[in-house]
């Protein structure tokens, strides 16, 4: 009874969180926020069902094989979600036009395909509008 209960909290936390990354992607106005909200949420919705599996089969064999897959689930999706953003900035993607900030507008030469890199003060304009030094 209480393996079924338990289960079920993680394939409805599972679902859920799957839920959340189809509506961010649906509803977010560009592609770096829609990465974002598909790689967080449709991350640890995919970790929550496979927990669910693995408590659910209770067995050894199963539990090894659900936790690899969840440590490699959370060690690739966020860094294939920075490489493909990355790549979206870099061939001139347009960001959404509510945009507050964007940390690399000046640092990227398209040439050499190198960033350089400046001071914090020098790459974020509201120091001085907030009197930090």
């Amino acid at each position: 009874m209480t393996r079924e209960i338990i289960t079920s909290i993680f394939l409805l936390a599972g679902v859920g969180f799957t839920l959340l990354a189809a509506v961010g992607i649906v509803r977010m106005p560009d592609l770096l926020t829609r990465i974002q909200a598909s790689t967080k949420a449709g991350t640890l919705g995919v970790g929550c069902l496979v927990l669910a599996v693995a408590i659910w089969f209770g067995e050894f064999g199963v539990s090894v094989r659900a936790g690899l897959i969840v440590i490699f689930l959370f060690g690739t999706a966020p860094v294939a979600a920075h490489l493909i953003s990355r790549a979206a900035y870099v061939r001139g993607v347009p960001l959404w036009s509510g945009s507050v900030r964007d940390d690399l507008r000046g640092l990227y030469d398209p040439a050499s395909h190198a960033l350089s890199s400046r001071t914090a003060k020098e790459s974020d304009p509201l120091n001085d509008s907030l009197g930090n030094e």
